[in-house]
């Protein structure tokens, strides 16, 4: 499944923007990437997923409420009543005001522990996201170019070589109240490479231990100058590596006011997951071993069909073969046991036997079964059907139980009974 990842410009998307992007043609690697106008991007791939660039977002880490996590974010209320918690938890640490900010929750936020909130302004990714739909690159998931999580263990020195920036995460000691280190308050810092910044960073290798110093990432160009000041290696790291991997990220800033993008977000889900089994590389095994049970079960269905067919034929023969043996005067066989019934009817006729549908037969069955003494109105017996009207009659269920195993059935019809040839014994 081909991927086209999408740097958001800081000064937004114009006619003369130029958007710097990676394309993956199975979310592992990048098959190429460029930084081209709006109008030349790649036409085809699967899936948009737009990055925001780090510059472009504050972190924020709270303490969310008992119960203002709903079990749902799919309803209006629910949206709205979350939204308006995080207004009034980061009232004071913002800048601007709440309603000019988009906010996201980290993935799988919970109650009673430290939560992350991405923040950015609400204008200009709604201006990107309409510019990138309007050209005909929808996007289905909105990424952080860099998370805490992501720089975890990590200092990152990145941007052009006349403008370089440092990002990583700060931990302050826990506070006397803190009951664990774990509780120790984590901030994420972002701004120009400057001597200060690599030492709260930790980044600088002076007398202190090497293997307690976070890993030095740097971009190709600034590999120099990142060792220079850190005074250590630094490991390499692409730029369009860096987006792959935030690609990859279970962050979705989609959230609230631009949940929208996916609003057919489990079917989308769905088809990226079946596109992924269908094309994917590392499915490749998988698509093998499905393809190789689907035939072995299509060539046993058909093998247990064919002996089906073969018994049932054997079968009609068999059957076709007990009325010619015994009627050979039937030249041509076209429905056996109805032909078979029609000359035994005939056999016994012409030796004067009398048949189940006769009208001495079907009275007697009706006596035998029906009250003793019934107050008949009416017989009629016409073509092997005998109609009985009268009162005290019996009850039909116990009369038609008892006619079941002679091979006749009855039914009552408006005011009278219906006698003819039912259920075979």
């Amino acid at each position: 499944m081909s991927t086209l990842i999408l740097t958001l410009p800081p000064e937004g998307i114009d006619a003369s923007a130029r958007l710097a992007y990676v394309l993956s043609t199975d979310g592992l690697s990048v098959a190429s990437q460029d930084t081209v106008a709006l109008g030349l991007l790649p036409a085809a791939y699967d899936e948009v997923v737009a990055v925001v660039p780090a510059g472009m977002l504050s972190w924020h880490q709270i303490s969310l409420p008992a119960g203002s996590l709903p079990r749902s974010l799919q309803g209006e209320r629910a949206i709205i009543r979350l939204r308006s918690i995080l207004d009034g938890l980061l009232e004071d640490r913002l800048l601007d005001e709440p309603a000019q900010l988009h906010l996201a929750l980290q993935p799988q936020a919970g109650v009673g522990a430290p939560v992350w909130v991405a923040a950015c302004n609400r204008a200009w990714l709604a201006a990107a996201l309409a510019a990138l739909d309007q050209a005909g690159h929808t996007v289905r998931r909105i990424v952080p170019e860099l998370t805490p999580q992501s720089l975890a263990g990590t200092v990152l020195i990145a941007g052009d070589p006349d403008a370089p920036w440092v990002a990583g995460t700060l931990r302050t000691p826990p506070t006397a109240g803190a009951q664990s280190e774990a509780q120790a308050q984590t901030g994420l810092l972002l701004c120009a490479l400057n001597a200060t910044a690599l030492t709260r960073l930790d980044a600088v290798a002076h007398e202190q231990d090497p293997a307690g110093l976070p890993v030095l990432l740097a971009e190709p160009a600034l590999v120099a100058m990142a060792e220079r000041l850190c005074q250590r290696p630094a490991v390499l790291q692409q730029r369009a590596a860096r987006l792959l991997l935030a690609s990859q990220s279970n962050w979705n800033l989609a959230q609230f006011e631009f949940a929208n993008l996916g609003r057919n977000r489990r079917w989308a889900g769905w088809l990226m997951a079946a596109k992924s089994f269908l094309y994917a590389p590392q499915w490749r095994a998988a698509r093998l071993a499905l393809a190789l049970l689907v035939l072995v079960n299509l060539l046993g269905l058909n093998a247990l069909a064919m002996r089906e067919q073969t018994l049932l034929a054997g079968k009609r023969d068999a059957v076709r073969a007990v009325l010619t043996d015994t009627f050979p005067s039937i030249p041509v066989v076209v429905d056996a046991p109805l032909q078979m019934a029609r000359e035994v009817a005939s056999v016994q006729r012409n030796n004067g036997q009398a048949m189940r549908t006769d009208l001495e037969s079907m009275l007697a069955a009706l006596a035998a079964h029906a009250p003793a003494n019934p107050n008949l109105s009416s017989l009629d017996y016409e073509s092997n059907q005998l109609r009985v009207r009268g009162t005290e009659l019996g009850d039909i269920k116990l009369v038609a139980s008892g006619l079941a195993p002679l091979g006749l059935g009855v039914s009552v019809q408006a005011d009278q009974w219906l006698m003819a040839a039912g259920v075979q014994p």
